[in-house]
């Protein structure tokens, strides 16, 4: 039986009722032992990795050769040229759904800090919005913020990854799965509240490795349809393609999903995080500068080249990654830069036949969405085009070449700032983090610790000859958030922040994810 802190429950009476709990329960009990195997086998990929063996694809000609397409998307989403994403708060899934967007992503992982009442709260928020119930009063400037009768943006949700677990729910004293909760809470209650108004619940599902889990998260919504009573085919989900080990299993995660797929998308930051993350001891393979690894660098136009080839052919959405910029509307030099440099980003990958992309602000979705109808004529999406360049090869994902690469201070710095400040941010509750005019979320600050992590462990020098070690790393450590405290004026969480950022990059064992240690720290 699930076991919840008595003093948690009452304010949230209509979420946590009796019938919801059995259906999370229902879940955990019959999925748990899964899930645990998946997260033993990822360790087993890494040990294999780690120890020199490179990724492959399977030998599965039964998909590979056959000819089979996933179900065609629903018709209230088979256009998805814009889409804009951020984490599960009132104000923020207002605004997003009332931006003109063809989709909002409402996040329960990467830009949501999992605090209990950022969890709840987000599963109140997610009822209402279904109930077109939705309004919020600022409490700074006691402006209202309600949600446009008119407002056609779908709403899909994306639950926590599965290594995360969720410690205020215990079963026989253990933690459940967070995924399983945010999944089992949102489709409990808003399942067939969506069915009664002729639409489906749509999920994204994050973090995937390889098919086998892919097919943990189908078995997981066709048990669910069945005990909801839910017309097979009601839930439908998107996966991230975001790790590396992924990208070469993607005809097997879509046949895995094949009458539950909503195709894929293209998850740029975790992806590189991931191409760090599982090479970060292997010789000869050092990244630079994170803003070196654009999306045209060899193993980064190849998986999304793959994505789209391969979504295609099975008819499935191929949608785009997010652009980071944001603008500023008190600094207009900024903004002008921002929405110049996604434009150029949309471009580029509406010309590779991708359906549609992210933005991380509501400001630029209006563009975005024209660079995909003025490329698409009209048409929702591209599905029907199949490129037909050159295949790509085990060897092109897996070619980490980046011509002129370096390892700059400032990019060190940079690192060093984004990773402290994120941390701190999520400590405190906010999940997603406007850095520097860039949008910042836990991938992102992955990307910045493992960077320097495997530059200490590579013993690695910068451009200008200097190497990369423990004490030089500290002093800048100390004069970034010496910098940090004169800027803020309120420097709560500051030290716990750069604490665990010095475990992270210091400790000779390489932690998966940030988050778990981080967890620990918050309520």
């Amino acid at each position: 039986m699930i076991e919840i802190d008595k003093n948690k429950q009452p304010e949230y009476q209509n979420i946590l009722t009796n019938e919801a709990l059995d259906f999370l329960e229902k879940i955990c009990n019959k999925f748990e032992d899964t899930r645990q195997q998946i997260l033993e086998n990822r360790k087993r990929i890494q040990d294999s990795i780690s120890s020199g063996n490179r990724l492959s694809f399977p030998e599965n000609k039964e998909i590979r050769e056959k000819e089979w397409t996933v179900t065609p998307p629903p018709d209230d989403v088979a256009n998805r040229n814009v889409e804009i994403t951020g984490p599960v708060d009132r104000k923020m899934i207002i605004n997003a759904l009332n931006s003109g967007a063809d989709v909002f992503m409402a996040d329960f992982e990467d830009s949501t800090s999992p605090t209990w009442k950022n969890i709840m709260d987000g599963q109140v928020n997610l009822l209402d919005a279904n109930l077109r119930d939705l309004e919020f009063v600022d409490p700074k400037n006691k402006k209202t913020y309600s949600l446009n009768a008119e407002s056609k943006t779908s709403l899909f949700v994306r639950p926590r990854g599965l290594h995360l677990n969720e410690k205020n729910f215990l079963i026989e004293g253990n933690p459940i799965s967070g995924a399983f909760l945010d999944f089992a809470l949102y489709a409990f209650h808003n399942s067939k509240l969506r069915l009664d108004n002729g639409i489906g619940t749509y999920f994204y599902i994050p973090k995937l490795e390889n098919s086998l889990e892919s097919k943990l998260w189908d078995d997981i919504f066709t048990f669910s349809e069945d005990e909801l009573d839910l017309p097979r085919g009601t839930i439908r989900a998107t996966v991230l393609l975001e790790t590396i080990s992924a990208s070469f299993e993607i005809e097997e995660i879509l046949f895995s999903l094949k009458e539950h797929s909503l195709g894929m998308n293209a998850g740029r930051w975790d992806y590189i995080f991931s191409a760090i993350k599982k090479h970060r001891e292997i010789p000869g393979i050092n990244f630079p500068d994170r803003s070196q690894i654009t999306m045209t660098v060899p193993f980064m136009k190849a998986y999304t080249e793959l994505l789209v080839q391969s979504c295609h052919k099975r008819g499935a959405h191929a949608i785009g990654g997010m652009s980071a910029f944001i603008p500023n509307r008190r600094d207009p030099e900024v903004t002008e830069q921002a929405f110049d440099q996604v434009k150029r980003d949309k471009e580029r990958e509406v010309n590779m036949g991708f359906d549609g992309s992210w933005v991380a602000h509501p400001d630029l979705v209006q563009l975005c969405k024209d660079v995909f109808q003025n490329s698409l004529n009209g048409k929702d999406n591209q599905i029907d085009y199949v490129p037909t360049g050159p295949i790509v090869s085990e060897d092109m994902l897996q070619d980490f070449t980046i011509s002129d690469g370096t390892i700059t201070e400032e990019g060190i710095r940079t690192n060093i700032r984004v990773g402290i400040l994120y941390i701190q941010s999520w400590l405190l509750g906010q999940g997603a983090a406007a850095l520097f005019n860039l949008m910042e979320d836990a991938a992102t600050a992955e990307i910045s610790r493992s960077q320097l992590w495997q530059w200490l462990n590579n013993k690695s020098s910068t451009n200008d000859k200097q190497k990369i070690e423990k004490e030089y790393i500290d002093v800048l450590i100390t004069d970034e958030v010496e910098k940090i405290r004169i800027l803020q004026d309120e420097t709560s969480k500051l030290d716990e922040a750069t604490d665990l950022f010095k475990n992270l990059i210091f400790d000779s064992n390489f932690e998966e994810f940030l988050t778990l240690p981080a967890y620990n720290l918050i309520d």
